[in-house]
């Protein structure tokens, strides 16, 4: 077992509850239950030796690896060749009842061999809640039993793995040969008293696997994406469908907390909660697939917010919350971890969440606009609560704020939240004109055309010829890339063709593009960061939508490379394309999927007009 595998050589698996990361050594090294947000059991990805580990491989140091899933599944192969045999561990997380919250959650790890002998050798120590809660251990030959107050955990190997203690786990082996097959499953109860369920036999092994395969074989047929980049988009997709809690529809930022944005630096946050402005964005993009139930249910979430108003801030809406709605982030430091090859601080919750960040009204009402069926909002409470948001919106528009990067450095005048600002009203009153209900649309008006005069008048830099990171500065900022996209600019005006070429000049290096320069813009922390994977896929969509289809593509299949050896991204790539940050990061594969979008329309627009 690595010390510390690479960020990005994991793959995900999860049950739309939680999720769990495999590297391609075959070790569960992250895993939290019950909900993405709930304390880990396995964390040794932050902390080798304190956080617990499920580590099943062939015992066979020189053995190559291979991972893979099962093509549109959610099912993680981990294959393992070497001269006397090849095996496999095949992992998956059951789903139940997407409609309520399940009572316990299932990994299944079957392992089987393929060709020749192979032992596998299992390690399996959970670390409960976060590593400093210890637990009882109750062990019979095929189930082990770990109980803490508030939980219990089963791991069942149903006869062919033999089960012994070691310390406050257990350990096993099997030896299997050609066409044999075995599998130990853990199952995690919230209710501590819980019996043991039924030991796994290879029929009911069967009928879970074949369950899950068909699961998601059939969802991903839900999507009509036939574009170019099939592949990548439905990977995509799964992974976003995997990080949504289902029960309420909220997705989350990634499933990990404390991966750092630089090995070694302090830049190690707590993404497992749901961020306003990245859910809301991905509404479209749902959409635009054919997957209105998801971007229905997190609308419902947000309408919730909405109407409820519950924050820690005093302001209408708070960036993120967990999954529940609940606004309580409160940011504490586990210092027992070590942190990811030693990158500490490891942070659990987040204090961001009472930061002041404008943008967010606008994303929220963005989204809100892109449900198939706007009359959805015509019901009289929902657009109330609406119009309500709005009328506010326009008397409190104008503040410096925190800003989309959540910098600690203090508050500035940030033209993207003036953008955002302004996407709120314009929508607002299309709405109100569509659907014909009551508002103040003059304010609003009023409002709108005041925020786009100071975005012309102060938040574009004549020197620079672009629009700048805040109000009469001279700095760069990617989140602008999403400028054309709400529509406040034509993709091809002289002013954001000009702000695309300094984009370009200032934070594009190879393709990659950085959010902001923290030398010329400080941000109130130490250290650098990689380039910012959704910023670079923001900016493919840019030169596509600006007629730059040649850069636009190559730009996209360079970064498609960047991509894991699983489809999957983290938040940030490092000087040398390795992953970096929270994995993997939903903003991150959102982006690849609006990206994809535009490309094959701008691409088929082209073949059109060439015909």
């Amino acid at each position: 077992m690595r010390r510390y595998p690479p960020i990005g050589d994991h793959g995900l698996i999860g049950d739309l509850r939680t999720a769990a990361l495999v590297s391609s050594d075959g070790v569960l090294d992250w895993f939290c239950a019950p909900r993405f947000d709930s304390p880990s059991l396995f964390a040794s990805l932050l902390d080798h030796d304190r956080g617990g580990h499920f580590a099943i491989a062939a015992d066979a140091p020189g053995a190559v690896t291979r991972q893979l899933y099962l093509a549109d599944t959610a099912i993680l192969v981990t294959r393992f060749m070497t001269e006397e045999g090849v095996g496999e561990v095949i992992d998956f997380m059951p789903l139940g009842e997407a409609e309520a919250p399940a009572d316990r959650h299932v990994i299944v790890r079957i392992m089987r061999v393929t060709r020749g002998t192979v032992r596998f050798l299992l390690d399996c120590r959970p670390a409960f809640d976060y590593g400093r809660e210890e637990h009882g251990l109750a062990l019979t030959a095929d189930t082990a039993h770990f109980t803490v107050p508030d939980l219990a955990a089963f791991l069942q190997t149903g006869g062919r793995v033999r089960l012994t203690a070691d310390g406050a786990g257990v350990r096993g082996e099997a030896v299997l040969r050609a066409g044999d097959t075995t599998a130990a499953v853990l199952t995690v109860c919230h209710d501590p008293g819980s019996a043991a369920p039924e030991p796994p036999t290879p029929a009911g092994l069967r009928r879970s696997f074949l369950a899950t395969y068909d699961h998601w074989h059939r969802w991903v047929r839900r999507s009509r994406y036939r574009g170019r980049w099939q592949h990548m988009v439905n990977r995509s997709a799964i992974t976003l469908k995997l990080m949504t809690y289902a029960p309420t529809g909220a997705p989350v930022a990634a499933v990990t907390t404390g991966l750092p944005e630089r090995v070694g630096g302090e830049r190690n946050w707590d993404y497992r909660y749901t961020w306003v402005r990245d859910a809301s964005l991905s509404v479209k993009a749902l959409v635009d697939l054919g997957l209105e139930e998801e971007a229905e249910a997190f609308r419902r979430w947000l309408g919730a917010r909405v109407q409820h108003g519950r924050t820690v801030s005093g302001e209408p809406l708070q960036i993120m919350y967990r999954v529940d709605g609940d606004p309580h982030l409160d940011e504490e430091v586990l210092d027992h971890f070590e942190g990811y090859r030693g990158s500490f601080p490891v942070r659990v919750g987040n204090g961001a969440a009472g930061q002041l960040q404008l943008d967010i009204y606008g994303e929220a009402v963005y989204a809100l606009s892109h449900a198939a069926d706007p009359a959805q909002l015509a019901g009289y409470d929902g657009w109330m609560n609406l119009s309500r948001l709005l009328d506010w919106l326009a008397g409190h528009w104008d503040r410096p704020d925190e800003g989309i990067w959540e910098t600690r450095g203090g508050r500035r005048d940030f033209t993207y939240s003036r953008l955002m600002c302004w996407t709120a009203f314009d929508r607002g009153i299309r709405l109100a004109g569509q659907l014909g209900r009551p508002a103040d649309v003059a304010g609003w008006t009023a409002a709108r055309d005041a925020v786009f005069r100071q975005i012309i008048d102060r938040g574009y830099s004549t020197a620079r010829q672009a629009f700048v990171q805040h109000l009469d500065g001279d700095v760069l900022d990617a989140s602008l890339l999403l400028m054309p996209t709400v529509g406040f600019l034509s993709p091809k005006d002289r002013r954001w063709l000009s702000t695309l070429d300094a984009i370009e000049a200032d934070l594009v290096s190879d393709s990659l593009v950085h959010r902001y320069d923290p030398g010329l813009s400080p941000d109130g922390l130490a250290g650098d960061e990689g380039t910012f994977s959704l910023c670079t896929f923001l900016y493919v969509g840019a030169l596509a939508r600006a007629g730059r289809l040649d850069m636009a593509r190559y730009a996209f299949d360079k970064m498609l490379t960047y991509a894991n050896h699983v489809g999957l991204f983290a938040e940030e790539i490092g000087p040398t394309g390795e992953q970096l940050g929270n994995f993997p990061q939903a903003f991150t594969h959102l982006a690849l999927i609006t990206a994809a979008l535009a490309l094959d329309e701008e691409l088929d627009r082209a073949e059109r007009a060439d015909r």
